[in-house]
């Protein structure tokens, strides 16, 4: 007779499964799911969750990104003996956009930011600001009498910030290939103002703070917001009382973030030029030019409408901004006018 010192288990025996199998296969039980006539136990239908998770991602993440960074206190930091201040913020409203806050007009439809219109009409509104000035700092205030030749990194920056600023990595219109972010350009053109305000503490570079100069800027600007104020006429005109206008956000923001990116500029060209402006008896018509673009600037309602100019109950913020906006131009062409005197 063998003996086995191992009994084996017989067929009816019931191996317990190992804890992480019972882990896997558990799920809460409702009440009256085993026994005779019980109901059938509910199983839980996942593919709900496919149009909630794109709403989640896109909603929060809009949530987490949009901002409208209208800081009118908003000033350069460290600024050296010798380097322009208007040079300084320009390149210190680029790298808070670009890197701070995130460039996200050129953002793909994969990303939460690619749903917000506000913003990034506020933030290339912003960058034609800076554009304009970077292109008359390279034709006029970098050189002597514009008859020198051009700085190298005023030019390098003036073509960086005229870059559109709603393109991608790829972008098949341009090129089945890989090319430079809006970003990636507009940290290029900020890397070049530094470049020339370092080199004009050093001596190295021309800022030529005449009061031609100063008349030729300020009309640049002022011819801008002419431009600016046109595009608003036209589109109250054609769609005043539309309630359902889907434009006139985008048209507001992107005229909102010029004219923040005009005040912020023409504050510190002020600084720049403040021998000029005070030896042209400036001082109180600058100051008056500055409270205009800084009310302009500062408009800030909850929800944009574009009602007729005379209705007694739906504003229209469009008029109401291109008020403004005209009261700082003209107040810039006095400034011009008398320049010219």
């Amino acid at each position: 007779m063998s003996f086995d010192p191992e009994p084996r288990p017989s067929a009816t025996s019931v191996q317990p499964r190992p804890l992480w199998r019972r882990v896997l296969a558990w799920r809460p039980r409702l009440r009256g799911s085993t026994g005779a006539g019980a109901t059938p136990r509910r199983r839980w239908r996942w593919w709900l969750l496919i149009p909630v998770v794109p709403l989640l991602y896109y909603t929060i993440g809009m949530l987490v990104v949009h901002t409208i960074d209208d800081n009118l206190d908003f000033r350069p930091q460290n600024v050296a003996p010798g380097e322009s201040r208007a040079v300084a913020v320009a390149a210190a409203l680029v790298t808070r956009e670009v890197d701070q806050h995130r460039w996200v007009a050129s953002d793909p439809f994969f990303l939460p930011a690619w749903a917000l219109d506000n913003m990034p009409n506020f933030q290339m509104g912003i960058m034609a600001a800076v554009a304009r000035f970077t292109t008359e700092l390279k034709d006029q205030l970098g050189r002597t009498r514009g008859s020198s030749q051009i700085d190298h990194d005023l030019q390098d920056a003036a073509g960086q910030f005229q870059f559109r600023g709603d393109r991608w990595i790829w972008d098949p219109s341009i090129s089945i290939w890989p090319s430079a972010t809006s970003a990636q350009q507009y940290r290029a053109g900020y890397r070049s103002l530094i470049n020339y305000n370092k080199r004009l503490a050093a001596g190295q570079a021309t800022y030529d703070r005449r009061a031609d100069n100063l008349q030729f800027i300020l009309d640049r600007f002022a011819g801008d917001l002419g431009s600016e104020s046109a595009r608003l006429e036209q589109h109250v005109q054609q769609h005043g009382g539309d309630l359902f206008d889907m434009q006139c956000d985008d048209i507001f923001y992107s005229v909102k973030g010029r004219l923040y990116g005009q005040f912020i500029l023409l504050r510190e060209i002020g600084e720049d030029f403040k021998t000029v402006i005070t030896d042209r008896q400036l001082t109180a018509s600058w100051a008056q030019m500055l409270e205009s673009f800084r009310a302009a600037a500062h408009l800030q309602p909850p929800v944009v409408i574009n009602g007729r100019p005379d209705s007694t109950v739906l504003p229209s913020h469009l008029a109401s901004q291109g008020f403004y906006l005209m009261r700082a131009r003209t107040q810039l062409r006095e400034i011009v006018d008398i320049l010219q005197k």
